[in-house]
């Protein structure tokens, strides 16, 4: 199968890596904004008395003036995050997965494998890490030459063969040059900052639901500023996850499948051998997965996704928009050539 488009690729990863970078903070301040804006309408009330109803107005310059004295306090607490979770990612995973380094002398078979993939593209070599699993799969991650990693696990060691172990790993290789890795890092580090806000919404629904309706002794007026304070607390739930949904299919939609036939074709052509590639994904999808490991961020770094962590509608709306095409069609490309 010949490769090409790779220059493509990479700088279609590298525009992508950017938007991300730019859509996201104005995504959470778009959402500040109209949580400022939410609060300052339902408090801003008054009863018309034309008519005997209760009036609400939005008042755009307070809105804007809370806006702009929070705003050094959100994009530099989003910053440090970004940046403790970018450069901490490997740390971050290899501890999710359990995983461990791998040394030359316990597994001489996967690093002359490496080495002379590695050699043929003219790539340095990554580090490599093993799962002690026996399940069957295989990741890159890595940001840069320094923390390019790929992972197996020692089920996928056990079952296949030389040809077939080429063929999985000069698929993660191939990412590895595209900047897959890259684009997929940032992805989650972004999805995991906004679904950790919408759990921390979540918590403050739960404690106002239980906690927050006061005293028995508590005024109308009391009861009716908790009243209100609840709407706002339910409706800022709601928008935080519209938020972390859209951002979610965004993110899913920004990692397109075809960055999975672009590394199979160009891991078909550096290990040389398509047909192994194919046998190789044929074995896996038939016990995909990391064990315990049911996180669907990490999920997306894998070889072939494990739909047993979508179910029901969940796995109807996953195959919608999932990061990974169809793993027969995958393995009939392969096969053509």
């Amino acid at each position: 199968m010949k490769y090409v488009g790779m220059q493509t690729q990479i700088s279609r990863n590298n525009r992508m890596s950017m938007l991300l970078l730019l859509l996201f903070p104005l995504i959470i301040l778009g959402t500040i904004w109209v949580f400022l804006a939410l609060v300052n309408y339902l408090s801003n009330g008054y009863v018309d008395p034309t008519t005997g109803y209760t009036v609400n107005e939005l008042n755009a310059d307070v809105v804007n003036y809370y806006f702009l004295s929070c705003l050094p306090w959100v994009l530099g607490g989003v910053a440090v995050w970004f940046v403790i979770a970018y450069f901490g990612n490997t740390a971050m995973i290899k501890a999710a997965t359990g995983a461990r380094s791998l040394s030359r002398k316990e597994n001489p078979r996967v690093y002359n494998i490496v080495e002379n993939l590695c050699m043929t593209c003219g790539m340095d070599m990554p580090k490599i890490n093993v799962i002690d699993d026996p399940q069957l799969n295989a990741f890159a991650s890595g940001i840069n030459k320094s923390t390019y990693t790929v992972t197996v696990t020692t089920g996928l060691l056990n079952l296949l063969n030389d040809e077939e172990l080429a063929g999985v790993i000069a698929h993660e290789l191939t990412h590895i040059r595209n900047r897959d890795t890259r684009l997929l890092i940032t992805s989650i580090i972004f999805v995991g900052i906004i679904s950790t806000i919408m759990n921390m919404v979540i918590q403050m629904m739960y404690h106002a639901m239980w906690f927050g309706g006061g005293s028995r002794r508590s005024s109308d007026e009391d009861n009716k500023g908790n009243g209100v304070s609840m709407i706002v607390i339910l409706l800022v739930g709601l928008v935080c996850s519209a938020v972390a949904y859209f951002f979610t299919m965004l993110t899913r939609f920004a990692i397109s499948r075809k960055r999975e036939f672009m590394a199979d074709a160009g891991g078909a052509e550096l290990c040389g051998n398509p047909l192994a590639l194919a046998s190789a994904l044929r074995k896996i999808s038939a016990d995909p997965g990391l064990g315990q490991v049911e996180r669907e961020d990490i999920a997306q770094l894998y070889i072939i996704h494990p739909q047993a962590l979508s179910q029901g509608m969940m796995n109807f709306t996953a195959s919608l928009f999932s990061t990974h095409p169809d793993t027969k069609e995958r393995i009939r490309i392969l096969e053509q050539f």
